[in-house]
Parts: C-alpha cells; sequence; structure tokens
C-alpha cells in the first residue's frame, strides 16, 4: 500500500487512530496554548510544529478556530482543546507552569536564561497583537526570543518551533 501522508516510515501504513494511539504512549509533558493568532497559517503552522515534538495537548483560546490545511492533517495524532474563554483555559491548567513567549512587555527575559519544569504550557498569541493583558498577566513567566537581526521578532510560527525545541532539549533529549 502506498502511503503518501507525511510519516515518518514507522507510522506508514497505519491507520489515523493507529498513529495517534502510538505516539500517545510516548508524549512528552509540554502543552500548547495558542491565543488570539488571527492568521489561520499560523494555527496550522504551531499545531504541525506541536505534533513533530510530540506534545501532550494543544489548547487553542478564543472564539476563532482554525483551518486546518495548514497543520496539514497532523491535528488527527494529537489532542486539541478549543477553549472559548481564558477562564476556561486556566481550570484546564492545574498544576503547571504557563511561560508567555512575548516580546511586547517589560516582565520579558532572554529564552535562552529559561530553566524549564517538565510540566509546562508554552503561550503564543497573535502576530500584531501578542497575548492578551488578561492572559499574559496570569502567565508565571514571560520570556522573549533573542533578536539580532533588525526585526525585533519572528513568525509566531517560527517562536513556536523555537521555544518547542528549547524546552525538548532541555527536558526531554
Amino acid at each position: 500500500m502506498d502511503d503518501s501522508r507525511n510519516l515518518i516510515d514507522e507510522y506508514k501504513g497505519l491507520k489515523n487512530e493507529q498513529v495517534f494511539d502510538a505516539l500517545e504512549k510516548k508524549r512528552t509533558p509540554l502543552e500548547i496554548a495558542i491565543e488570539n493568532v488571527e492568521h489561520d497559517f499560523n494555527i496550522g503552522s504551531i499545531v504541525r510544529t506541536a505534533n513533530s515534538f510530540n506534545v501532550q495537548k494543544v489548547h487553542i483560546i478564543g472564539k476563532k478556530k482554525y483551518n486546518r490545511r495548514g497543520a496539514m492533517c497532523t491535528d488527527k495524532y494529537l489532542t486539541i482543546e478549543h477553549h472559548p474563554t481564558i477562564e476556561d483555559f486556566l481550570k484546564s491548567q492545574k498544576d503547571r507552569e504557563l511561560v508567555a513567549i512575548e516580546n511586547n512587555t517589560e516582565r520579558a527575559k532572554p529564552l535562552n536564561a529559561k530553566s524549564f519544569h517538565s510540566n509546562t504550557t508554552l503561550i503564543f498569541g497573535s502576530e500584531n497583537n501578542g497575548i492578551t493583558k488578561e492572559l499574559l498577566e496570569r502567565a508565571h513567566d514571560v520570556r522573549f526570543i533573542e533578536s539580532f537581526g533588525s526585526t525585533r521578532s519572528v513568525n509566531v510560527g517560527v517562536a513556536a518551533g523555537i521555544a518547542m525545541y528549547e524546552f525538548t532539549r532541555q527536558i526531554i533529549l
């Protein structure tokens, strides 16, 4: 059987449910929250990256869901929860460290100086407005990704990949 899905060889030929079940047995403890992201491409990109790092769960906060095309079907292999409000999201985050990735606040410290806890949820916001003040105030820690060029930040999808990698490097590798 020819399997054209973007899967590593280990999962080729398996049904989507079988891939999900196999990944479920070895999930990382990391969770991702996406709030107020305006462009569907960015949400799909973050979901696809979350699958690559085999995160425990992805939370989408707010009224807007997302266009799954950007995730390239990887949303079938992980748990995604939609939360209509910040309070609803926070109820799901007992005993987790909430780390906002945001550069528009004086609270932010460099990501490279962060020592992650295993039960971390990384929070990402929109390209234009960032994470809402309400959620940012509830975050336990705020980090920014250092920039060395002329722009002050990277695309939110790229930022998510960098932050997920740093968590994985510290906790999993």
